[in-house]
């Protein structure tokens, strides 16, 4: 007994389950997806995992590392990225002990009783958008250097790689070839120093790249551009053309990690995808051109000019977020391939093997009710404008407007759908149907053509949850409903 009193048998596990992974799992190179959980009501977890094996997903990007999910990925088969958010980069930062404490929590603790199969650590999530205003520029390459000290310390640096998400505009040209890409240069010496780091720990550089988010941003964009199926008016860097724009900002980076030494480091996108709602270019069409367009790329290993072969990637992401916030633009809660309640919004090809999405099995919903404004109720009424502000400002409204999926309901119409979200968010209780003698149950479905008036999935953990549901949406007021009641007219 003496004998075995020094012997950690925690390390003897963690070295064991690396030994099974390096030489009987191996690595995948099937596609990725993101899971976010910004929901009201989100599906259980268990649900959530048999939609990615259904699915054929063999990598899973998680924006934290909730053990209730991880414990859930237990023995699936699908690699893991765990990530950590940016308001815990301070902390880690300062705190050797901190990044210890959090590795033992979240990572150890997962692979070594688990059996988990955590791949990365995503040390916080596009800390250098610059929006952000450098809040995050001095503490990132420390709190990446803490984590990757705790993974060498708890023995799984070697299979185990820290990484940061970040977003493409930490790179540009100001010409659009890509061969002029370089770090832009109010971060240029941070992002050295970070691309160097992760380079001699053998990790990748992973970023988002959103073609989307150039369309909606400038008007004047070549939308045909924005996809896969060739533009009319093509980028010849010396030779190497460009007909799209995922191909020219990937090779941006390329040339900018050349420039710097790092030509050959690997590269993780680790977000692509289209939203279906809350903009007029956000559509179920687009999204299902564009996700299309990139999976049969992804699945022949078609790469770009700089770099032919496969690539490494990750959708985003698996199913709408309804109370993300909606500061960068109402589309924000509709980028999943999935709605809310894990139904398929289009038909995908993932593999060469399938055309169609899985939904999720066996989700329970409300009861079959909605909530509208009432056929006595008047327009006019000076209860109407706070009624919606108050509706939208606590639940989701973000597919009315120019251009969305109910951008062509009249002003009742509209009303009926603020009314219906938020009674729905508020799963039904019959206090969240009354708005000042404005609103009626009715068991009639209220939906027109695109514009579904969707009822809530019942989910255990939502009752009694929803206090903080309004406290990413800006708070909603006369200027919104004027803008959903003369809208119609226009």
């Amino acid at each position: 007994m003496r004998l075995l009193k020094g012997v950690d048998f925690a390390g003897v596990l963690i070295a064991m389950w690396l030994l099974f992974t390096v030489f009987f799992m191996g690595s995948v190179n099937g596609i990725g997806v993101n899971w976010g959980t910004q929901l009201t009501h989100p599906l259980p977890a268990a649900t959530v995992v048999k939609m990615l094996k259904d699915n054929g997903f063999q990598k899973v990007k998680l924006f934290d590392a909730d053990s209730t999910i991880l414990n859930a990925l237990r023995n699936s088969g699908i690699q893991v990225m765990v990530g950590i958010p940016n308001d815990m980069l301070n902390t880690l930062a300062n705190s050797v002990q901190a990044a210890e404490n959090w590795v033992a929590k979240n990572v150890s603790a997962h692979v070594s009783s688990n059996g988990v199969d955590i791949r990365y650590v995503a040390v916080g999530n596009e800390p250098f958008l610059e929006t952000f205003n450098g809040t995050y520029e001095g503490i990132t390459l420390p709190a990446v250097q803490n984590i990757q000290a705790a993974l060498i310390k708890a023995g799984l640096s070697s299979q185990i790689k820290v990484t940061v998400p970040l977003n493409a505009d930490v790179y540009e040209s100001s010409t659009n070839i890509p061969s002029q890409g370089d770090f832009r240069a109010n971060i240029r010496d941070t992002m050295v120093q970070i691309v160097k780091f992760l380079n001699d720990n053998g990790s990748p550089f992973t970023v988002n790249i959103y073609p989307f988010i150039s369309l909606y941003d400038n008007p004047s964009f070549p939308a045909d551009y924005a996809f896969f199926d060739g533009t009319s008016s093509p980028i010849n860097d010396d030779g190497r053309i460009y007909q799209d724009m995922f191909s020219a900002n990937y090779d941006t980076l390329v040339w900018t990690l050349q420039k710097i030494g790092y030509g050959n480091m690997s590269i993780i996108v680790g977000e692509i995808g289209w939203p279906t709602d809350g903009d007029q270019n956000a559509n179920i069409q687009f999204g299902q051109k564009f996700n299309q367009g990139f999976m049969s790329r992804y699945n022949a290993g078609q790469g770009t000019p700089m770099r032919s072969g496969p690539l490494d990637a990750y959708l985003f992401s698996l199913i709408d977020e309804d109370a993300k916030s909606i500061q960068p633009g109402n589309f924000e809660r509709h980028w999943g391939l999935f709605y809310f309640d894990g139904s398929p919004k289009y038909q995908l090809s993932l593999t060469t093997s399938s055309n169609a999405l899985v939904g999720a099995s066996n989700v329970q919903y409300l009861a079959k009710q909605w909530c509208v404004m009432s056929p006595s109720a008047s327009l006019d009424d000076p209860q109407v404008a706070p009624s919606v502000s108050y509706a939208c400002a606590n639940a989701d409204c973000t597919s009315l407007g120019y251009g969305t999926s109910c951008g062509l309901l009249d002003a009742r119409g509209n009303i009926s759908y603020a009314f219906n979200s938020y009674y729905q968010i508020q799963n039904q209780v019959a206090s969240a149907c009354k708005f000042s003698g404005l609103s009626i149950l009715t068991q009639t479905d209220p939906s027109e053509g695109d514009c579904k008036f969707r009822i809530m999935i019942n989910t255990p953990t939502a009752a009694g949850e929803l206090s903080g549901v309004g406290s990413l949406q800006q708070p909603v007021g006369l200027l919104l409903f004027l803008f959903l009641l003369i809208l119609p007219m226009l």
